[in-house]
């Protein structure tokens, strides 16, 4: 493969960024400002954009007859006031009331039949579980009783539910009716 040798030179980048960190804490050289000279300017001086001209015209001059090198500019930062801008918006808390559901009807009491089927449905499955507990050899009568109950309970409790029909829709406050 054929070097070119019309285009520039190769930078040797990693001696360029050792001559950059070598230069890091060096000050500048005496009578070199950090800024152009146009930009050197008196802090409390008032300049004008069309005077800027003659001003530096001024300054070749004057920087040709003296050869000393221009004092060290004072700088500082003016800062001016913020009128208001997007994140000094503050939203206006009105007071709409606060929401306070209604007080909810009163459950439906149970009947006899439904407390012994939820008796039968926890009872059961808790006494199996207490003899598992203690380690105690299970008695007939207690499979007997744990697992019938619970299939007994529960049996009971499905047969006694509401069937889901049309009536239920009429329902005050039943929500929103599609």
């Amino acid at each position: 493969m054929a070097e070119r040798e019309d285009g520039p030179d190769p930078v040797d980048e990693d001696a360029a960024w050792a001559e950059i960190v070598a230069g890091f804490d060096a000050e500048p050289e005496p009578g070199t400002g950090s800024w152009p000279a146009a930009e050197d300017i008196d802090a409390g001086a008032d300049v004008d954009v069309r005077d800027e001209e003659a001003g530096e015209e001024a300054g070749e001059e004057a920087k040709d007859a003296t050869e000393e090198p221009p004092p060290a500019a004072t700088r500082s930062i003016v800062i001016h006031p913020v009128i208001s801008g997007p994140r000094d918006y503050e939203i206006e808390e009105e007071d709409e009331g606060h929401f306070e559901p209604p007080e909810p009807p009163p459950l439906p009491q149970a009947d006899a039949t439904t407390k012994f089927a939820w008796l039968a449905v926890l009872g059961g499955p808790a006494l199996i579980f207490v003899y598992i507990l203690l380690q105690q050899e299970m008695p007939w009568w207690a499979i007997t009783v744990g697992i019938g109950g619970f299939l007994g309970g529960f049996a009971t409790l499905v047969a006694r539910m509401r069937p889901g029909g049309d009536d239920d829709d009429d329902l005050p406050g039943g929500g929103a009716v599609v």
